[in-house]
């Protein structure tokens, strides 16, 4: 498969944060996974945005949980990748062990 328009590194990350959570991946659940990995806060709107925007393009599809009084009657949104979701992420994997092939160490020199 080649896509001609290639996922942005932060796409990439709630993408694959997204594939960790299978079931459970919710905008909470997210942000914790984006959060342990990386090391670095993550806003709502810095997740949500592109969660729906994925879901738009095909790469996510969305379920609605059941209300809970914990949140108000709010139900939770989870996502999952779609197959063309999936195979994004293996395309983008395959490019970047294409790219990293040879390089033993990318730290630069003293």
């Amino acid at each position: 498969m080649t896509t001609t328009n290639y996922l942005t590194r932060k796409e990439e990350l709630i993408l694959l944060a997204v594939h960790k959570l299978g079931d459970s991946a919710s905008l909470v659940r997210v942000l914790e996974v984006l959060y342990e990995s990386t090391g670095r806060e993550w806003t709502m709107g810095n997740v949500y945005v592109p969660l729906d925007r994925m879901t738009k393009l095909g790469y996510l599809k969305t379920r609605i949980g059941e209300s809970t009084a914990r949140r108000g009657g709010k139900a939770v949104r989870y996502y999952t990748l779609t197959r063309f979701g999936k195979e994004s992420l293996s395309e983008l994997k395959r490019i970047h062990d294409t790219m990293w092939n040879g390089i033993t160490d990318p730290a630069p020199e003293n």
